[in-house]
């Protein structure tokens, strides 16, 4: 298993591999999203997302969902908006095996992790209102910061990954 610095200087070195553009900044662990929210380089220009990693009810199917931070999250207005019956939190195993996570670092970086796609990014249409977004490195001990366009258009195409937009999720 790799400790979470691994971990981010794995998606680090990804991201320098493909000249993907990003600022990263190093701060004091950072478990909860009002921690991200008192760091200096957030501003109202900056999403610093609140994600939420999901599951059915079978542990079969997995979701990430990226939320304002403020946005209150409803799984029963997810589920339905998803077509998914009892979305419930998946459990910290699956964090780990998927992903390779542990609580409080969550992040869509971790879908580097997800060579076979299984994990169907989700977010809420007005994480993409700012111009940046903001991400742990799969380490709470930092975070990255991206425009907009580097994130939806090189980032997750570089993942592989087709991220699906959530009409309401309040």
């Amino acid at each position: 298993m790799q400790t979470r610095l691994e971990v981010r200087q794995t998606i680090v070195g990804w991201l320098d591999e493909r000249q993907i553009p990003y600022r990263m900044f190093e701060h004091p662990q950072a478990n909860t999203i009002d921690d991200c929210l008192t760091m200096p380089f957030i501003s109202d220009s900056v999403t610093i997302c609140k994600n939420v990693f999901l599951c059915n009810r079978q542990k079969t199917n997995y979701y990430l969902m990226l939320l304002r931070p403020n946005t209150p999250f409803r799984t029963a207005i997810v589920s339905k908006a998803l077509g998914v019956s009892r979305l419930s939190f998946a459990p910290d195993d699956a964090l780990q095996t998927l992903l390779h996570l542990t609580s409080g670092s969550v992040s869509p970086l971790a879908l580097y992790f997800d060579r076979a796609h299984e994990i169907v990014l989700c977010y809420e249409k007005a994480v993409r209102e700012t111009p940046e977004i903001a991400f742990h490195p799969c380490d709470n001990t930092a975070t990255v910061l991206f425009t907009q366009d580097v994130f939806w258009g090189r980032v997750l195409p570089e993942l592989g990954v087709r991220p699906v937009a959530v009409e309401r999720v309040e």
